[in-house]
């Protein structure tokens, strides 16, 4: 079974991808509660760290019921990295994460994220100097390489190792596919099948299904998935994947009864977290799906993506339970 330094995982781990503006305290509660193994934190500027940016700094906030709990931060400055590392350590995570595959042109453009794909010696001795600074467990996340011409991925793992990554996750996809097309999980087996690689390799990109999930360890013999997008107001794909995994069948989507629960607990703690203006506003891209395959329900989503208070937005949550209690829902 995979380990991250000392952190010993289940077999074949779930893991909850950092997204930006997404994986906040309140929904990787969440996702903890539905059977996510380990979570990361939204990543965070490693420039707006040393600043004490505000947004970057709250960025920090953990909680015990989340652990293992990975705190992922972004830059291409030496100085700045180490200096963000000392902060991190400061909140006491489990995990420090590098994020060298976000591919977003504000980020990428400062040589961060994707960007530091055009310099693998930069990527490594980055994350070696990082290693060499902490002794919490270093782990990476990135893609495949920056274009089709570059992908060297089972090289840049291996060198990764070398300096001491603790565990790489792999998006299936160059930097310039950003999310189009579909995720090639043929490179990332060619890194766990590395016969000099020994730490943990995890796949991201396009794990949206319990036989995703189940191809990806059973035909491509990764060490666990780490879910993004597929999880963003469905917190339940955790849980779903390993029904399927125990049991060989799909377990029943969760009932109206239940979203409803989730979206107004979701909403709730993101106000106690960040305040009502940005609670309200943060929470909005989970509500398509949290109501997905609803007939005739764009009314009560136009309410709560455009309502600005939250009390509007939890009376749309009761007029949905209301007005939808008894919809079934059907495996897509």
């Amino acid at each position: 079974m995979p380990k991250i330094g000392d952190i010993q995982l289940p077999e074949f781990p779930l893991l909850l991808a950092p997204m930006e503006d997404v994986s906040d305290p309140p929904f990787r509660a969440l996702c903890k509660e539905q059977g996510a193994d380990v979570v990361y934190t939204e990543f965070i500027s490693s420039e707006g760290l040393i600043r004490d940016a505000a947004k970057s700094v709250m960025k920090l906030d953990i909680y015990e019921k989340e652990r293992p709990v990975g705190i992922q931060i972004f830059g291409a400055n030496l100085e700045s990295m180490l200096q963000s590392v000392e902060i991190v350590e400061k909140s006491n995570p489990d995990i420090i994460d590098i994020n060298f595959g976000c591919p977003v042109k504000k980020v990428v453009s400062r040589g961060a994220g994707a960007g530091i794909l055009k310099d693998i010696d930069l990527m490594v001795s980055l994350t070696k100097a990082m290693v060499e600074h902490s002794n919490l467990p270093i782990t990476v996340k990135t893609r495949l390489g920056w274009d089709d011409d570059s992908i060297k991925i089972v090289e840049v793992a291996e060198r990764l190792q070398d300096v001491g990554c603790a565990a790489i996750s792999i998006h299936g996809r160059t930097r310039a596919q950003m999310y189009k097309g579909n995720a090639d999980w043929n490179p990332i087996r060619e890194v766990k099948n590395n016969p000099r690689m020994h730490i943990p390799v995890f796949g991201n990109g396009d794990v949206d299904s319990p036989e995703a999930a189940m191809k990806m360890r059973d035909e491509f013999g990764l060490d666990g998935a780490m879910i993004g997008r597929a999880s963003i107001g469905y917190p339940w794909i955790f849980r779903e994947i390993k029904h399927f995994f125990e049991t060989g069948t799909h377990l029943a989507p969760p009932t109206m009864e239940e979203r409803v629960d989730a979206a107004r607990r979701h909403l709730q703690m993101s106000i106690d977290w960040k305040g009502e203006t940005l609670g309200v506003f943060e929470t909005r891209r989970h509500y398509t799906n949290y109501f997905k395959g609803i007939p005739n329900f764009k009314e009560y989503r136009m309410k709560m993506v455009t309502s600005d208070d939250s009390a509007s937005v939890f009376e749309a949550f009761d007029e949905v339970l209301e007005k939808f209690g008894d919809h079934e829902f059907t495996l897509s």
